[in-house]
């Protein structure tokens, strides 16, 4: 049995969440998701528009795997439409700054040209230092796909601890030469 799959998924007041054919659309006030579900396998109730639950139809190996999955990407879309999804980077090191131009991030990273990367729809990037960078967004799955671009533009070296990193993010840092 699924651990996860078991957890009914609790409905904002500002979300709707309706069926149509074997997509399950929502609407929230920071966007609206459609996910595929598979319902010869699973059996999906909306209970009075507050509760959601899954559960599979017969139970086997195969369901079992995708129950907790499915569940998961459900939730995280009932979350992406109400509160939406933010992640804050920070740029470490001498005259690294990023700024927004448009629809691009412009940044200058030590390298002998600046980069400019192209924002996707439904990103909001929020430069409040120079040095720091916030990325929302209400698809967990884009944002985080864009945070993991930004941060391989510069990786962190391990010396100085210099590159893009998430806020929090520890660094192991490598000792020097000796003489």
């Amino acid at each position: 049995m699924s651990k996860i799959g078991k957890i009914n998924i609790s409905i904002p007041e500002k979300v709707k969440v309706f069926l149509a054919g074997n997509i399950i659309n929502i609407e929230g006030p920071l966007g609206k998701k459609s996910i595929n579900i598979d319902l010869d396998m699973f059996s999906l109730d909306i209970k009075e528009g507050k509760e959601i639950s899954i559960k599979p139809k017969k139970v086997d190996q195969n369901s079992k795997r995708l129950w907790g999955m499915n569940r998961s990407l459900i939730n995280n879309a009932v979350i992406g439409s109400s509160t939406g999804y933010e992640k804050t980077l920070e740029l470490v090191g001498v005259g690294y700054r990023a700024a927004v131009k448009g629809n691009q991030l412009n940044l200058q990273l030590g390298y002998s040209h600046d980069i400019n990367f192209d924002i996707p729809e439904g990103i909001k990037v929020l430069v409040e230092k120079q040095t720091t960078l916030k990325i929302t967004g209400s698809d967990k799955q884009l944002v985080g796909a864009i945070v993991s671009k930004l941060k391989t533009l510069r990786k962190i070296e391990p010396y100085k601890g210099k590159g893009i990193r998430e806020k929090g993010q520890y660094v192991l840092k490598k000792e020097g030469k000796k003489k």
